[in-house]
């Protein structure tokens, strides 16, 4: 048996198929999608100011009353790390759960101690990912009075924001309507700055 007869060929498969798929198909998967989709291709990022504050994708703690708070993060060594995406892994039954439950469900209470809606599931549990941007639009609801209070706004002018941020299901039937947190408090403090901006 010719040992070369049959390495030749073999190399000459991986060498190709380095090319295709490690080198062709990569560029060519990364060109159509900045041609496409360049604002998601690149992370869909939040630019201000020409600087880069967040993205549309990763949750960003809050616990100023003056802002809509996300849906809580289990992430370590601290909450939103995009590094280090995961949850808690703590079982319903876990007495650690039940504490963090706890300890969330109360600090929403003293933030808005006349608030006597039930709170939605999502403003005390943290997800699998420990990254989500998004809350549900009755936790955006729970929240309004609370930020309307802290900002000097009226309810209703919340509610429109909220509305504004407010995402359909996707294609009409895929997931469920979601508000952006992070941008809808940075829509906040745009608005906030324009009533208290002084008269010429």
């Amino acid at each position: 048996m010719n040992i070369t007869a049959q390495l030749r060929p073999a190399l000459m498969t991986l060498l190709l198929l380095t090319i295709l798929t490690g080198l062709l198909y990569p560029l060519a998967v990364t060109g159509l999608a900045q041609a496409l989709f360049p604002h998601q291709a690149n992370g869909s990022l939040i630019v201000r100011n020409g600087h880069v504050v967040g993205s549309s994708l990763i949750g960003q703690p809050f616990d100023d009353p003056k802002y809509f708070w996300g849906r809580p993060s289990a992430t370590s060594p601290f909450p939103y790390n995009a590094a280090s995406s995961s949850g808690s892994n703590l079982g319903p039954t876990n007495p650690a759960l039940i504490k963090a439950v706890q300890d969330r469900l109360a600090t929403l209470k003293a933030a808005d101690q006349d608030n006597l809606a039930p709170v939605p599931v999502d403003l005390i549990t943290a997800s699998g990912s420990g990254l989500d941007p998004h809350i549900s639009p009755a936790a955006a609801e729970y929240q309004v009075r609370r930020v309307a209070r802290a900002r000097g706004m009226e309810e209703e002018a919340v509610r429109r924001l909220v509305a504004r941020y407010t995402q359909g299901r996707q294609l009409g039937f895929l997931g469920e309507p979601r508000v952006t947190v992070f941008e809808l408090n940075l829509a906040l403090d745009a608005v906030s700055k324009d009533l208290v901006r002084p008269a010429p």
